[in-house]
């Protein structure tokens, strides 16, 4: 199933482009019921708030009213005194005005951003909390954009919903002073009303469809501007830069259409309401003038009237394009809620057992397991590590080896029925997975660290470790002396990805990382198969003294590593094919010595020697 069109489950009617903009209905019962508990905590500044708009608001629609009651009351009549009282009713109006707008604003910020930050805390949380499997059916780089899309949207909800309300009060306030100052020429001047009503219907679908458009384009745009920079390398190495500057100026180009088409559409609702306006107080002058002239008005009346129609159409305008901003407003929240929504594949046990500790006994009982359906990776595998063994896992690409060990780390579970990975006899799926994986460290083929210190990289889930505990962990592997060589030591700040260090820096500080808890399991995911032979050399001297005492599962392709392992496990479709030494193995004269004579051996053979004449004696 497809979740907002970026890879998990949901409402089908939100299938689609992942990054289209998606419209949902103004109200959404359920966006709102989920966005109350957000909302609740700031429920004492929104009811300020609320009461601060409602003050506004009167404000803003009893000026008209007091400028005709001034006009016919005090200025006709030439009453000096009351005008001065007046006057001072209108810097009264115009202060409380002034503050009160200031505090609605103020306090619906404050809302907005508390309401965005307990958000975004709670989706990282969640996602924190999803299995890997989520994140094999996830494009994560779309996710991380529509999260923040969507709950930066989802943040406006509440000051649209207070100023919505605003402006629908402040147009009804409206409505009812001019019936009341006069009925007859106020129903007059409302005649233009359907004009304005089917220019809205008119209008509000197209600059909805312009909108999608502007949001399609910059997707495309970004998504184009990404891959170019990800893969700058390779886009200088094939010297393509002519080519994707010319697709990038297209893309470029139909966004700035999009975008001049939205501006056109913002800016040809103006004429048409402007157009009506000017007809309301044309008919208000005509007929008022006429009311005046029969003794049936005064002038205040006619100016305040003249006022309001001035002030009539501002709200409509806002409204209409609130409705828009609702509509996306509902939308995001449907999304962020069915993330929220979406239950981890890997939670632990009401009852499940805590391990303190682990001798690391691994045994994988009658194993099989499939990614989807019907398409097992692993095959009834049936295998034994014993504390404190090495075992290298051998085999084919897509033989199962990463899978083998995915499960051991309970990266995912396997499923009941269909066999059981035992850790010290307990069954994975039956114990705490933070109590395992204390006890258990991973090395990777691609080293991975984060923006910040050697320091932090190193302790990254274990900061209560000394530095001592640190330093040791850096002198086994062989990365203390390059790390104090860096300017800063220790606490030299690593770029993203840590791409200020070389490829076998970095694999060093993952494998100090690894160790610095004392791990009683570690798991080698063909963690030397991208570091030069140097880097390698060091490892390989670190592994005899890393590996004491420790279980260990190395999936590698290099020799030296595979030869040394007490046992060799050799995968093939999933199934388990062979195990044993080196030696056992390689008399059996089976797949791994048929994959050792294809691959392995070629390891060990001096390079070709040049045949260039530069290089004859």
């Amino acid at each position: 199933m497809m979740m907002g069109g970026f890879g998990f489950g949901g409402q089908g009617a939100r299938r689609g482009h992942p990054d289209e903009e998606m419209f949902g209905s103004v109200y959404d019962q359920k966006v709102v019921r989920r966005l109350l508990p957000y909302i609740w905590p700031f429920k004492r500044l929104a009811f300020i708030a609320a009461a601060a708009m409602l003050i506004y608001t009167g404000t803003q629609v009893a000026i008209p009213w007091l400028v005709g009651t001034t006009i016919d009351g005090y200025i006709t009549s030439g009453d000096l005194v009351g005008l001065t009282w007046m006057f001072g009713v209108f810097v009264a109006i115009a202060g409380v005005n002034l503050v009160m707008n200031f505090t609605q604003q103020f306090l619906m910020e404050k809302i907005g951003q508390g309401i965005l930050y307990n958000l975004r805390r709670d989706v990282f949380h969640h996602v924190q909390k999803q299995s890997v499997s989520f994140y094999d059916k996830t494009e994560v780089g779309r996710m991380m954009s529509r999260v923040q899309g969507d709950v930066g949207q989802l943040q406006e909800f509440a000051a649209l919903v207070v100023m919505t309300l605003g402006e629908m009060l402040g147009l009804v306030g409206i409505v009812i002073a001019l019936l009341l100052m006069d009925l007859q020429l106020g129903l007059t001047t409302m005649i233009v009303l359907p004009l304005l009503a089917v220019t809205m219907v008119v209008w509000q679908p197209l600059m909805r469809r312009a909108f999608m458009e502007v949001r399609r384009t910059i997707s495309v745009v970004n998504g184009e501007l990404n891959q170019n920079l990800t893969g700058v390398r390779v886009v200088q190495a094939m010297n393509r830069q002519e080519r994707n500057m010319e697709r990038f100026y297209s893309l470029n180009h139909t966004h700035l259409s999009a975008n001049l088409r939205t501006g056109r559409l913002g800016a040809g609702l103006m004429p048409p309401v402007d157009i009506l306006t000017a007809v309301a107080i044309g008919l208000a002058l005509y007929f008022g003038a006429r009311m005046i002239s029969g003794g049936e008005m005064e002038v205040g009346v006619l100016i305040a009237f003249i006022l309001y129609i001035q002030r009539f159409f501002d709200p409509i305008r806002n409204l209409t394009m609130m409705y828009t901003q609702l509509q996306r407003s509902m939308a995001s929240g449907s999304r962020i809620f069915d993330l929220l929504d979406w239950q981890p594949d890997l939670v632990d046990a009401e009852d499940a057992e805590t391990l303190t500790q682990i001798s690391g006994e691994v045994e994988f009982r009658n194993v099989s397991f499939s990614y989807l359906p019907g398409e097992d990776v692993l095959k009834d595998v049936s295998l034994r590590i014993a504390p404190g063994e090495v075992a290298a896992v051998v085999g084919p690409t897509g033989a199962g080896k990463t899978t083998l060990v995915s499960l051991m780390a309970r990266f995912y579970d396997v499923e009941q029925g269909r066999g059981a990975v035992l850790v010290d006899g307990h069954d994975v799926r039956d114990v705490v997975r933070s109590s395992l994986s204390k006890q258990m460290s991973m090395v990777l083929q691609e080293p991975y660290l984060f923006s910040g210190t050697v320091r932090e990289n190193i302790k990254y889930n274990h900061t209560e470790a000394s530095d001592e505990q640190m330093i040791e962990a850096a002198r086994a592997v062989g990365a203390h002396e390059f790390i104090t060589d860096l300017d800063e030591g220790y606490d030299t700040f690593l770029a993203e990805r840590g791409m200020n260090l070389s490829q076998g820096q970095r694999q060093l500080i993952s494998f100090a990382r690894a160790i610095v808890a004392d791990p009683k399991i570690l798991i080698l995911d063909e963690a030397t198969a991208n570091i030069d032979s140097y880097t390698e050399l060091l490892i390989q001297r670190a592994l005899a003294e890393l590996l004491k005492g420790r279980t260990a599962v190395v999936i590698a392709h290099r020799l030296s590593t595979i030869r040394g392992a007490d046992k060799i496990v050799v995968l093939n479709f999933g199934e388990v094919m062979e195990v044993g030494n080196h030696e056992q193995l390689m008399a059996r004269d089976g797949l791994y010595a048929h994959l050792y004579q294809m691959n392995y051996a070629a390891i060990d053979e001096p390079l070709p020697v040049s045949t260039n004449g530069a290089n004859a004696p």
